[in-house]
């Protein structure tokens, strides 16, 4: 036999949700469920020995609360209202040595940008080679943090790069390893994929390498930008709907300009130190 129950959400954080719902056996009623959903009052059929159950909140700050089934009338269910309270969610720090850009649980972007200015002359950018270290630092069991505990490693970097000036932008560039004694995996990139372009990096006497970015605006009277809400850290993302991902054999317009930025991000691991010095710039003066 089964029942139908009503779930209507009282109280909860500014940034809680979205929720999974379980019954006190365990087995999941629903999941990825919003906010506003709840906080309307959603219905779900259950099986009549289902007397508890529990809301999970699977955003960054992780949070379930059990509650006793109980019946209430109608009018008392229709007079409920949400409150929103806000709560903080104690986290520790720099418990793990081995995690850097990692904050509650979730590894947060590793973001560094450098300007370069090109003036008086408009000059084309040709390749980028940055001078940085990329550790791993190595546990010692105790959690104790020790500068000796490291290893420098060669194939680990930034994972995703873009080259933008004011008019034009290479787009989101993720950033592998260039593949070791494999001429046909060398051959395989770019590879254009829906929101991104996969190209290589190469590392030689401590620089890091990357070359074959070229602008992809769609729309020059377009945005190349769009404004970030989820994380204030993050100031801005790639407006993906102007740029084109697709292979442009004779359509390669080059970065040129008086002025540049380069964007390095890392935002797929937190398990590495990079330590940036300098950075270079080949470039050739544009003649018109």
């Amino acid at each position: 036999m089964s029942k139908v129950i009503i779930i209507k959400l009282t109280k909860a954080s500014p940034n809680s949700g979205p929720f999974t719902i379980k019954d006190q056996f365990g087995n999941i009623i629903s999941t990825d469920v919003p906010k506003e959903s709840l906080i309307a009052g959603i219905s779900y059929e259950v099986n009549d020995n289902v007397t508890m159950l529990t809301l999970i909140s699977m955003g960054k700050c992780s949070v379930e609360k059990t509650q006793n089934l109980s019946d209430i009338p109608r009018s008392q269910l229709a007079s409920v209202t949400f409150e929103e309270n806000i709560t903080g969610c104690l986290w520790r720090h720099l418990t793990d040595i081995t995690k850097y850009n990692y904050f509650y649980g979730s590894v947060e972007p590793y973001v560094i940008e450098y300007p370069f200015d090109f003036q008086p002359y408009t000059e084309i950018l040709q390749s980028v080679q940055e001078y940085c270290k990329v550790y791993k630092y190595l546990s010692d069991g105790i959690g104790v943090f020790s500068y000796t505990d490291k290893i420098e490693v060669d194939n680990e970097y930034f994972n995703k790069f873009i080259v933008y000036n004011g008019q034009q932008s290479s787009g989101t560039l993720i950033l592998v390893s260039k593949p070791t004694n494999n001429l046909h995996a060398y051959m395989q990139y770019p590879i254009y994929n829906i929101d991104s372009k996969t190209i290589i990096y190469t590392k030689s006497n401590g620089f890091y390498q990357i070359n074959g970015f070229y602008d992809i605006v769609k729309d020059k009277t377009k945005q190349l930008f769009n404004s970030v809400c989820d994380c204030l850290s993050i100031d801005k993302k790639v407006n993906d709907d102007n740029m084109i991902y697709t292979q442009q054999s004779f359509r390669k317009s080059l970065l040129r300009s008086k002025d540049i930025k380069l964007r390095y991000i890392l935002d797929n691991k937190s398990d590495i130190h990079i330590v940036s010095q300098f950075i270079l710039t080949l470039n050739q003066i544009s003649y018109k």
